[in-house]
């Protein structure tokens, strides 16, 4: 396996930012076509990044036979839109280095939890845009190197409006909202709400979520669902009757602290994203 560290020094990015790869060996004694790959943005309110929900579940996607990868990106002071620029930075190099690691080019999937899912569905909505190509130098460039394939987003981060985490949104704009605006050409943080922000050109998603997350209510992945079918974009959607925020593998592979995190209904989800990704990634 090629377990390889990449720091990222962009604009902003705070000293720790760095992409870990995760990738699989070839053999001649295994005939395995080219392989998608997992990019994993952990979750943490955009103050950290969560443990729970980095390498745990990287490892999970190395099991089901895909490569993985796991973004630790700047937070707090950091603001909009290192973090974004950074994923990016991050999709464009596994690209661009697809054959030489046997990744499906076509197979690039970003997931995120909670605030990580935000980032993730940020990159799938605002991917074109001339602010990010401006925001990373590289206007003129051609916006589909940092384009994802594909979104696998964990009880997310979506809107600003009346069903918001607040503080995700308080450390992601910092007290540069003013800046912010101008950047996007309208007001923060209306314009961060993503259910505001999806297209035709937004790709295909599997989401999931629970009924009782108290911290980033379900509307959140509703909303996003709504704008995504309104759109004609492809997506798959899960929501469990229980379970609390921040389940990540929901299993005892993740538990916090006095075992909390379990909810052994909700471990489900990440076989049922290994489907979700066999059948729109495998045969491309």
């Amino acid at each position: 396996m090629k377990n390889e560290t990449y720091p990222i020094a962009l604009a902003g990015s705070q000293p720790y930012a760095k992409l870990v790869t995760y990738i699989q060996d070839e053999s001649v004694e295994m005939d395995i076509p080219d392989r998608p790959l997992v990019l994993v943005c952990p979750g943490g309110g955009y103050c950290f990044t969560s443990d729970r929900e980095a390498e745990p579940l990287a490892i999970q996607f190395l099991a089901m036979g895909y490569h993985a990868a796991v973004l630790r990106y700047s937070v707090a002071p950091a603001v909009f839109p290192t973090a974004l620029c950074e994923l990016a930075w991050s999709v464009r190099l596994i690209r661009e280095h697809a054959g030489e690691w046997h990744v499906n080019p076509k197979g690039i999937i970003v997931l995120g939890c909670s605030a990580g899912g935000h980032l993730a569905a940020s990159l799938g909505v605002f991917w074109n845009r001339d602010f990010l190509a401006k925001a990373l130098d590289e206007e003129g460039a051609d916006h589909r190197q940092w384009k994802p394939d594909g979104m696998t987003l964990c009880y997310p981060v979506i809107t600003s409006g009346e069903f918001a985490h607040r503080g995700s949104f308080d450390a992601l704009m910092g007290d540069r909202e003013a800046e912010i605006s101008a950047m996007l050409g309208a007001p923060a943080p209306e314009a961060l709400s993503l259910e505001n922000q999806v297209s035709s050109d937004t790709p295909p998603a599997f989401l999931w979520h629970t009924y009782t997350d108290d911290a980033v209510p379900v509307e959140n992945s509703l909303m996003f669902v709504s704008a995504m079918r309104k759109a004609n974009v492809p997506l798959e959607l899960h929501i469990y009757p229980a379970g609390g925020h921040g389940l990540s593998l929901a299993n005892r592979l993740t538990q916090g602290p006095g075992g909390c995190s379990i909810q052994k209904e909700c471990a489900s989800w990440i076989s049922l994203a290994h489907t979700w990704i066999e059948g729109q990634y495998e045969e491309r």
